[in-house]
Parts: C-alpha cells; sequence; structure tokens
C-alpha cells in the first residue's frame, strides 16, 4: 500500500489582506485519509515561500502519519511521494545552494530537505491539471 500527498496553495489569494490558502491531502492507497487547509496568519513574499509551507505542512503530517503506521506493525515500505506543482519549491527541496535566499524560512527548509537526504520522502511535480488539492484552495 502506497503513502503520498499532494499539497497546493493560492499565493496572496485573499484579496483583502493578500494571505494565502495553503492546503493538502494525505492518501494510503486510494483512500484520502487526511486533508486540511488553512488560511496564513502571515502575508508571505512568494508564490515559492508559500507553496514551500504547503509542502512543509503536508510533509509533516506524512511524517505524523507514518510513525503511526509503524507503531501499529503496519510498514510503508516505499518513500511516501509528495506531489507539488511549483518547481521552484520542489528545486529548494533538492537543491541546497538556494537556500540563502529563503533565510526567512529555514525551518521549514530543513524540516523538508531532511527527509529527502535520508529518502523518508519523494518530493515530486504534478501539472495543475492533475492537482487535486486545488479544491482546498481554489
Amino acid at each position: 500500500m502506497l503513502l503520498y500527498g499532494y499539497c497546493d496553495a493560492d499565493w496572496a489569494g485573499d484579496p483583502n489582506t493578500r494571505r494565502c490558502t495553503i492546503g493538502y491531502a494525505v492518501f494510503l492507497g486510494h483512500n484520502p485519509i487526511s486533508w486540511a487547509f488553512k488560511k496564513e496568519a502571515l502575508v508571505l513574499r512568494s508564490s515559492t515561500e508559500a507553496e514551500y509551507r504547503a509542502l512543509a505542512h503536508c510533509a509533516a503530517e506524512i511524517s505524523w502519519i507514518r510513525q503511526l503506521l509503524r507503531n501499529l506493525h503496519m510498514v510503508i515500505p516505499e518513500a511516501p511521494v509528495l506531489h507539488s506543482d511549483n518547481l521552484s519549491a520542489l528545486a529548494l527541496s533538492a537543491n541546497p545552494v538556494l537556500h540563502s535566499r529563503i533565510k526567512h524560512m529555514e525551518i521549514d527548509f530543513h524540516f523538508i530537505r531532511e527527509r529527502v537526504q535520508n529518502k523518508d520522502l519523494i518530493v515530486q511535480y504534478v501539472s495543475t491539471d492533475e492537482q487535486v488539492d486545488d479544491i482546498l484552495t481554489s
């Protein structure tokens, strides 16, 4: 059985406050088992930052679910795949050189990067047309 997730954000989507909404959905096989969306408390400075925060929230949820399944003696044999439609956010998870440009996102950066390096998580591009999480952020 596969564990995977989709995450998305609508950068500056609220026309009054310019705060974004981030959301994610986590699936076990074909079944959605966790999903969330929330308006950020702060105005984010770029679409990459908004998408990366969504990536971090979903990665944290996947890590928690994976640990819960381990405690229940259910092993997920493959690293979970996290889908995002933002190539810049995916590049940040794979390339530490870009880190100097996002100092204000340092904790999220290290959280995701560590999981990708340890092969506990795979981040993967998904086209906007196939982004199932758009329903939570639109």
